[in-house]
């Protein structure tokens, strides 16, 4: 039976019910709900609006309709119109008219808003913990790759030596960020709306400050329109997913790059892998390719959730029901493509050799030849240029820049002399790149350091 039935002479049409109905999604909400109640009803009895007798029948009951769900002894009635709805018709079954008193100072609108920003809070933790654990995983592959020297690509060209670890190391400074938007999205979060009622709050006195507490609210919502109509929090969380789904994705990327034979850098496990119906050879980075592909959906939930909040009027709209199934996606698909890839990065096989080949070559030290230079006095420019005609010779010539004899070096400058082979030495191009933020072993050690 619907709670607002009272004004009405007909029956929901069954179509409209089931069009109407939440049921489906926000059954997930059953525990943020049954202790929401429990915490109202103790303040409904502090404050003398309930007996403490109503009390202790409504917490005994809700309680082992908490424990019956829990253990599968209790179903969730798929016709309900929605989870607060299903709990409370299951209090009054139990015990009575004093299962009726459970709503006063209370409405869906404040209730739901608990709910989900109860849900969110828990979700928000779980997220931030499998966040830190891929850093943990990136972290101890980097502490074995200080001195694997691979290419560092702009455009996806090769540019400049650098390390595995200092590769990995970009990644864990991507999550940091996504970690601290999480915290920060967090105590806007925690913001208790119940209280707020409809949309202009109770004639009785409640003790809201006294509710929050009982829940681990730091504080609760100052305006009652606000307090019912408010969805940052949650389109905030939805963004800071999408934010990780991006990080993820872009990781993604490369995986499914430097595991092709054309970059041959990593190998998936056979476990995280998967084969073709017709092409016996082949070994797909699918997961990889999942997780990029799932970060579009996380980006649709965002737009979900914009739009529909760009046009409501205060205080609260049943189109805010449809902000469940795009939060509960975004989250369950971040948690699933996080869960994945820890275990894959874990058993990923680091190919050394196959990333030193590839930094040998496409001049990838042309910069450290003209640095060379500027330190024997020449302008930049001028040694850009001379690097850049020494490039240019070296392809003409099927060479590079280690392979070309000091007497070719000095056709070009005679500042050259035989010290320049140890300058663009790939290890020493890397060690001498020793400043805050760059790929010397010894700086990847600091940075490492902060997140040990």
């Amino acid at each position: 039976m619907e709670l607002w039935q009272g004004r009405f002479k007909k029956e929901l049409d069954s179509k409209t019910n089931s069009f109407n109905s939440s049921i489906s999604f926000d059954y997930r909400l059953f525990e943020q709900d049954i202790t929401g109640s429990l915490a109202h009803t103790k303040m409904l009895a502090k404050q003398g609006i309930i007996s403490e007798e109503d009390f202790s029948k409504i917490e005994n009951a809700l309680k082992e309709i908490l424990e019956d769900i829990k253990i599968g002894k209790l179903k969730i009635n798929e016709n309900a119109e929605d989870i607060h709805t299903f709990i409370e018709e299951e209090l009054t079954k139990k015990i009575g008219t004093a299962g009726k008193k459970l709503h006063t100072a209370r409405s869906r609108n404040d209730q739901v808003a608990l709910d989900i920003r109860m849900y969110l809070k828990e979700e928000t933790i779980e997220i931030q913990k499998l966040v830190k654990q891929l850093q943990k995983v990136m972290l101890e592959m980097a502490e074995k790759h200080l001195d694997t020297v691979m290419p560092g690509y702009t455009h996806l060209q090769r540019a400049q030596p650098i390390t595995f670890a200092h590769y990995l190391m970009a990644y864990l400074e991507m999550l940091s960020r996504d970690i601290e938007r999480l915290s920060e999205n967090y105590n806007r979060i925690n913001v208790m709306p119940l209280g707020s009622c409809a949309l202009a709050g109770t004639t009785h006195n409640i003790d809201r400050e006294y509710t929050a507490k009982l829940l681990g609210f730091d504080s609760v919502t100052l305006n009652s329109l606000d307090g019912v109509s408010d969805r940052d929090f949650l389109i905030e969380l939805s963004f800071n997913i999408s934010m990780i789904m991006m990080h993820l994705s872009r990781l993604s990327e490369e995986i499914i790059l430097y595991s092709s034979w054309e970059f041959k850098f990593i190998e998936l496990d056979d476990s995280f892998s998967t084969g073709s119906s017709i092409m016996p050879q082949k070994k797909n980075p699918d997961i990889a390719e999942l997780v990029r592909g799932k970060t579009g959906r996380t980006y649709g939930d965002l737009f979900t959730l914009l739009t529909m909040m760009k046009g409501l009027p205060l205080a609260y709209n049943k189109d805010m029901q449809e902000d469940k199934e795009a939060i509960f996606d975004s989250i369950d698909t971040v948690k699933i493509c996080l869960n994945t890839l820890i275990p894959m990065l874990s058993t990923m096989k680091v190919l050394k050799n196959n990333m030193k080949k590839s930094a040998e070559k496409g001049f990838i030290n042309a910069t450290d030849c003209a640095d060379y230079l500027t330190k024997k006095g020449v302008p930049f420019r001028e040694a850009y240029k001379i690097t850049g005609e020494l490039v240019s010779y070296s392809i003409d010539n099927d060479k590079t820049l280690e392979t070309l004899d000091i007497s070719e070096y000095k056709q070009f400058c005679d500042k050259f002399d035989n010290d320049i082979y140890d300058e663009i030495n790939l290890t020493t191009c890397v060690n001498k790149r020793n400043v805050i933020g760059g790929p010397a072993p010894e700086q990847v050690k600091k940075h490492m350091e902060k997140y040990k």
